[in-house]
């Protein structure tokens, strides 16, 4: 805190006090990622698939394609990895749209390492 000010001005004082800022301690992070995987089912087709991962998360068709191979064949593959409220939302657009098409579709978020 620094020394208060007097200024005198047509036989009035007035005093005035400062006190500087204390600076913030920005101790930011960055946020924790999450992978979002599509669980591989018997009744969901892999058209679908391909068409929500091009959709939802802006894949080419030929990276879908792939992806959906990668799911098929292992029973599971990671669609995107991304800050956890991204992902969480990616996740319930991709389950609104396989629901609302009539697939059960089931999608999971699990943390990076």
């Amino acid at each position: 805190m620094s020394k208060p000010f007097e200024k005198e001005f047509m036989g009035t004082k007035a005093v005035t006090k400062t006190k500087t800022k204390p600076t913030p301690n920005f101790d930011l992070k960055e946020p924790m990622h999450y992978k979002v995987i599509y669980i591989n089912d018997s009744v969901t087709t892999m058209e679908f698939v391909v068409e929500s991962l091009v959709t939802v998360f802006n894949h080419s068709p030929e990276d879908a394609e792939a992806i959906t191979l990668r799911i098929h064949e292992d029973g599971s593959g990671i669609a995107a990895i991304l800050p956890y409220e991204m992902a969480e939302q990616k996740g319930v657009e991709v389950t609104q749209l396989a629901r609302s098409n009539g697939f059960p579709l089931q999608v999971k978020l699990e943390p990076t390492e």
